[in-house]
């Protein structure tokens, strides 16, 4: 039995966990910054890092009573090391050090998209070779791991993430913050009325979202002159439907040429309710591979899928120093710099 403890502080979610064997969560704490955050209409660094400083040590011990567990009981400390937000990293790499060096743990630093990725280890044990589609506020990636530890970038984003977009045309759309959920709901009740060009990339596996928001903008303009009304949950339709058809498709033809026995979803993006319908619809006609779904708590940030990551690095001897800064830029293990 290897009891993992794991901090998670990349962007607005203060969190710990305690994670048994990188499958069973014992507890897992979060702190979420939401309500804040959306009087700005979006995250606000210093801010995070702030309310980071003031939660720390609450989450900590909060997950450690939980698991009803000490530090003694603690056989490593995993973290997120990057990337994310500089400020809101060094919060929670500081307080993972700290805990470590006092009570003498190694330390294993995590790169915050594999812990996603490992998330679904609390659906299914994963079968290799692996197909992850890693969607985020910050990331829109096809990763390929051949084994349990390795990761390749098949694909990935040219422009905004995929998040990234929601975010932007729910400001467009005067929706607010967080785009993702109020454009998933309110886009259940639109018609296909409008139509938007759909993202050209040159890597048949790459993703673009920019030119679609722009499209988005233009096509509300276009109906201003007009003398009409933009009709929003239709709007809010039709970039949906645009923007997850195509990673949809893009998805799908990586599962066909790389044929991996397992298709997982991947982040915050992965908690969308119109993209579930349309990958299980897809995949269903897949039999060779098996599609898994994490659950909605697993998809936004927390720290249970940092130990989930974290056990499996720390099983395959990764380690980290005390020396070791956050790393707002960090690469997936494996990746080229």
């Amino acid at each position: 039995m290897t009891l993992i403890l794991a901090i998670e502080s990349s962007c607005d979610e203060t969190a710990c966990a305690v994670v048994r064997d990188g499958k069973e969560i014992l507890s897992n704490i979060v702190s979420s910054q939401i309500n804040v955050h959306t009087l700005y209409g979006g995250v606000v660094p210093e801010v995070a890092s702030r309310i980071h400083v003031e939660n720390i040590s609450t989450v900590i011990t909060e997950a450690l009573a939980k698991a009803e567990v000490t530090m003694d009981d603690i056989d490593a400390v995993a973290y997120t090391r990057g990337p994310g937000l500089i400020g809101s990293l060094h919060v929670g790499v500081q307080a993972a050090k700290t805990i470590a060096w006092a009570f003498n743990k190694p330390l294993v630093p995590i790169n915050h998209m594999t812990g996603h990725i490992y998330a679904n280890r609390f659906v299914s044990e994963l079968k290799f070779p692996l197909m992850a589609l890693v969607i985020s506020g910050g990331h829109t990636q096809l990763v390929w791991m051949k084994d349990e530890w390795s990761f390749e970038e098949i694909g990935t984003t040219g422009d905004d993430a995929i998040g990234e977009a929601y975010d932007k045309v729910a400001r467009v759309l005067g929706l607010g913050y967080p785009g993702g959920p109020k454009i998933d709901k309110i886009a259940k009740e639109g018609k296909p009325h409008y139509s938007l060009p759909t993202p050209k990339t040159a890597n048949p596996y790459d993703f673009s979202f920019s030119g679609l928001k722009t499209a988005v903008l233009q096509m509300i303009q276009r109906e201003e002159k007009k003398g009409e009304e933009i009709n929003i949950a239709d709007a809010a339709y039709c970039f949906q439907e645009t923007a997850l058809t195509s990673m949809v498709k893009k998805t799908i033809a990586a599962v066909h040429e790389y044929q991996p026995r397992m298709l997982v979803l991947a982040g915050g993006v992965a908690a969308n309710s119109r993209l579930r319908v349309m990958m299980e619809e897809e995949m269903a006609k897949i039999e060779e591979t098996d599609l898994i779904i994490p659950p909605l708590y697993c998809c936004t940030d927390n720290a249970a899928m940092i130990g989930a990551a974290g056990y499996v690095a720390y099983m395959h001897g990764e380690r980290g120093g005390f020396d070791a800064s956050a790393d707002p830029g960090m690469l997936m293990p494996g990746e080229e710099e």
